[in-house]
């Protein structure tokens, strides 16, 4: 059973439960867990996960669920993962801690797309499945939300120190999600009378304490003007302290900031141009869009005519061709598992290590020494053999490695001085990529 994954599927927003509540340490799994399941089963439709994971995976079932939790079990908790095997996606967490700690109940969904909560009906269910859950396991915060808009509003610190948000947890009132559901504890702090009288689309209180808000009919329309409208004046009216339009205005800014992009990347280095934004964060998705948008990488110019080439200096130009073949296969042999492309030695192959060196942040994380001393050089070698194998480029061979030469069609390029420049910083595999200087190589072979 192959579960759907986060990262193998296209980046969108998608939608995001933390729930935490306690629940009856004496009773028996099967009992304390069933209200659970029921509400689960009832509410979840097709986003109802399919496989559930403890030491190793299982179809869904209760008995499935049951030996999963029995086998993830340490001294003091035990957790397992919920998935799903076809469209929309899911991963979904149930961790228990149990004694000598603190009883809790910790449940986690996220699913994607968040487009899967664009209807009212859809999204009441889910609302009264949360509320099921209030019911039977007393809770101190749950929020629904975004996780575009999770990532703009820094939640779970809100601003605060990580050690900080750690010790205090969600302590008062920072955020207004979508759903949410306040224990009794933060109910106080507000004020019982001023929280049920909020104007938001559903509010409730439910019988242990806690009070159900839910602030806009559609979960996956939170970023429109009206329900940041009626997101600003509930969060307002529970914080009286705050001033409706500048929270309005700061909603606002979010929604904005979310707004679609349409890329129009450099054609030379849009293919890794768009794998770069795909790893950005969504809440700066756009805005890294539109900065790429507006971005025009240097014109490649490590490059001579043909007829100032650097001639062959070397006695043995065979013996040299092959040392540059040995340089690019130690760039094979570093990046093979995590680049099985590499192998190919392909214009497409090119993006891929642009991509990989971009990702690991390479010029930063290892040793300037041995950058230069070992993947410079070998950077440089594979570049070469790219042009030669695709373009039908020719190697000029030189005494000096910094001086290695290819000869397509009437320019010579220069591997070395571009691959020296690249691994300079983060930015430089961008404005150096190796993707883009191969296209301007390919354009000018005749």
């Amino acid at each position: 059973m192959k579960v759907l994954e986060f990262h193998d599927l296209n980046v969108e927003d998608r939608f995001r439960l933390s729930f935490e509540g306690s629940f009856d340490q004496a009773a028996s799994f099967e009992r304390e867990l069933e209200p659970f399941l029921q509400a689960l089963e009832e509410y979840a439709g097709d986003w109802m996960p399919d496989v559930v994971k403890g030491k190793r995976q299982r179809r869904y079932s209760r008995a499935a669920l049951w030996k999963s939790l029995e086998e993830a079990r340490d001294e003091n908790s035990t957790s397992i993962g919920l998935y799903r095997t076809s469209f929309p996606a899911l991963d979904m967490t149930l961790r228990l801690w149990l004694p000598p700690l603190r009883p809790r109940l910790y449940i986690w969904v996220a699913v994607q797309p968040l487009s899967v909560f664009a209807e009212a009906e859809r999204c009441r269910e889910f609302v009264d499945m949360v509320r099921a859950w209030a019911f039977h396991y007393p809770v101190t915060h749950v929020c629904a939300s975004s996780l575009a808009e999770d990532q703009l509003a820094d939640a779970p610190r809100f601003g605060r120190e990580m050690q900080t948000s750690i010790r205090d947890g969600f302590d008062k009132l920072y955020a207004l999600s979508w759903l949410n559901v306040f224990g009794p504890k933060l109910v106080e702090s507000v004020g019982r009378e001023r929280m049920l009288s909020t104007p938001a689309h559903r509010v409730e209180a439910l019988p242990n304490g806690s009070v159900l808000l839910v602030t806009w009919p559609i979960a996956a329309d939170f970023a429109s003007d009206e329900a940041r409208q009626a997101q600003a004046q509930a969060f307002v009216h529970l914080r009286p302290e705050l001033d409706f339009d500048t929270v309005l205005r700061t909603l606002r800014e979010r929604s904005a900031t979310l707004a679609p992009v349409e890329p129009r990347f450099h054609p030379d280095v849009a293919p890794l141009l768009s794998r770069v934004v795909d790893r950005v964060t969504l809440g700066e998705r756009q805005r890294r869009i539109a900065e790429f948008n507006a971005w025009q990488p240097p014109e490649p110019d490590e490059w001579l005519p043909e007829e100032s080439a650097l001639p062959p200096d070397v006695e043995d130009p065979e013996r040299v061709r092959r040392y540059y073949g040995h340089l690019s296969e130690q760039l094979v042999a570093l990046l093979h598992s995590q680049v099985p492309s590499v192998f190919k030695e392909t214009p497409e192959s090119l993006t891929d290590v642009d991509f990989h060196f971009w990702r690991e942040d390479f010029p930063r994380v290892f040793e300037r020494e041995r950058i230069d001393e070992h993947a410079v050089p070998a950077v440089a070698a594979y570049l070469g053999e790219v042009l030669v194998r695709n373009l039908g480029g020719q190697w000029i061979p030189r005494k000096k490695l910094g001086e290695m030469q290819v000869r397509v069609g009437p320019r010579v390029w220069f591997p070395f001085v571009r691959a020296h420049r690249y691994m300079r910083s983060r930015q430089s595999l961008l404005d150096r990529s190796l993707t883009q200087l191969y296209r301007v190589a390919e354009r000018h072979r005749s």
